[in-house]
C-alpha cells in the first residue's frame, strides 16, 4: 500500500513556494563553493604536489553520497592525465585494498572525517607507507589528523532543511576535486590531443585524432581523367565514383584541376555541349587540395569556409593519392 500522499499543486502560491525552495538550494550550494576559495592554500598545493609525483595511481575512496562523488573524482582525474580509480572502502576491507600499492596516493573523502569503513582502512594504508590526501568538513577529524595533507571542504551548512541530506557539501567535494584535477592537468601540460586519446570514442577524439588519410577514398575509389577527356567521359567517371566530382590530372597522376556537380550546373548553364566539349576547357583551375596527415576536422573546416564538398588529396608534389567527400566526414562523425 502506497503510504505517501498525493499532492495536487494548484494554487499560485504553492507553486511559487516551490520555486522558492529551488533557489535556496541552489543560492545555499553557490555560497559553499564560492567559500572554498579561501580553502586553496598550502595544503591544496601540497597535494597537487604528492599527486604529481605519484609513481603509481591516485586511489580514490569514498562511503555512501562521498562515495558517488569520489567515484566521479577518479574518472576526472584519469581523464586528465593523472591515473586513478575508485575503491569502495567496503570492498577494500573484504580484498580490494590489494589494489593498492607503495607507489599510489590514496585520496578519502568524508565530509565527517570519522567513516568507519575508511577509518578502518588507515592502519594497513600507513603499513604501506602510502601518502593520504583527505578532504573533510572536521578539521578535528580521525581521517584529518592522520591525512599527509587535508584539504578542508567544510560548508557552512547543508542545502537540506533538515540539515541531514549530503548537498552542499558534496556538492563542495565535488569542486575541490574538480580544483585538484584541472590545476594538475595545467601544471603537466596536458593537451587537447591528450585528452582526446583518452576520449577516443567521443566527438573531441574523432575531431583531434581522426585524420584524412583515415577516411578518404584510395585507388580505384578516385575518380580522375586526363584534362583531354571529353567531358561526357568525366561524367560517367563522377556517376561511377558517386563522390560528385572528379579530379583532372596529367600523365603523371598530378592534379590540374577538379570537375563538380556544381560545375557540370554552371556548364549548361552557360550553353557548353557535354557532349563535345572536352573537360580541360571547363574544369576548375588551382583547385584546393588537402594533405593525407591533415586533421580531418581542419578538412572539414576548409570545406565549410569554401562551400565546396569534395576535395582532392594530394601528396607533397601535388600527385593525386585520394578524394575526400563531406559524406565521409558525416559517416566519420567529424562533423
Amino acid at each position: 500500500m502506497n503510504t505517501f500522499a498525493k499532492f495536487v499543486i494548484a494554487a499560485d502560491s504553492e507553486r511559487e513556494k516551490l520555486l522558492d525552495l529551488g533557489r535556496a538550494v541552489i543560492e545555499t550550494e553557490t555560497s559553499a563553493i564560492a567559500g572554498l576559495t579561501n580553502k586553496i592554500d598550502k595544503n591544496f598545493v601540497d597535494a597537487c604536489i604528492y599527486i604529481l609525483n605519484c609513481q603509481g595511481r591516485v586511489v580514490v575512496i569514498g562511503m555512501g553520497k562521498s562515495g558517488h562523488i569520489g567515484g566521479k573524482i577518479a574518472a576526472t582525474l584519469a581523464s586528465t592525465g593523472t591515473p586513478a580509480f575508485f575503491v569502495h572502502p567496503g570492498e577494500a576491507g573484504h580484498g580490494d585494498l590489494g589494489m593498492i600499492t607503495p607507489q599510489d596516493v590514496v585520496l578519502a573523502l568524508s565530509n565527517s572525517g570519522e567513516t568507519e569503513e575508511i577509518v578502518s582502512l588507515l592502519p594497513v594504508i600507513k603499513r604501506l607507507s602510502v601518502s593520504i590526501i583527505t578532504l573533510t568538513g572536521n578539521q578535528n577529524s580521525t581521517l584529518s589528523k592522520n591525512a599527509t595533507v587535508n584539504i578542508d571542504v567544510s560548508v557552512e551548512k547543508e542545502a537540506c532543511p533538515l540539515g541531514l541530506a549530503p548537498t552542499s557539501s558534496t556538492t563542495a567535494a565535488l569542486a575541490m576535486g574538480d580544483a585538484l584535477a584541472i590545476a594538475l592537468l595545467e601544471t603537466k601540460g596536458f593537451s587537447p590531443k591528450d585528452f582526446a586519446l583518452s576520449h577516443p570514442g567521443g566527438s573531441l577524439g574523432r575531431r583531434l585524432l581522426l585524420h584524412v588519410n583515415d577516411i578518404m577514398h584510395i585507388g580505384k575509389q578516385v575518380p580522375s581523367v586526363y584534362a583531354d577527356a571529353m567531358l561526357r567521359d568525366a561524367l560517367v567517371k563522377m556517376t561511377q565514383k558517386s563522390l560528385g566530382a572528379t579530379a583532372i590530372v596529367d600523365l603523371n597522376n598530378k592534379i590540374l584541376g577538379i570537375y563538380t556537380d556544381g560545375d557540370l550546373r554552371r556548364s549548361l548553364d552557360s550553353g557548353i555541349d557535354v557532349h563535345k566539349a572536352v573537360v580541360g576547357e571547363v574544369m576548375t583551375r588551382d583547385c584546393k587540395t588537402t594533405r593525407a596527415d591533415r586533421l580531418a576536422a581542419e578538412a572539414l573546416s576548409m570545406m565549410e569556409d569554401l562551400k565546396i564538398n569534395t576535395l582532392p588529396v594530394v601528396n607533397e608534389d601535388n600527385i593525386l593519392i585520394g578524394m575526400l567527400n563531406m559524406h565521409d566526414l558525416l559517416r566519420a562523425r567529424v562533423v
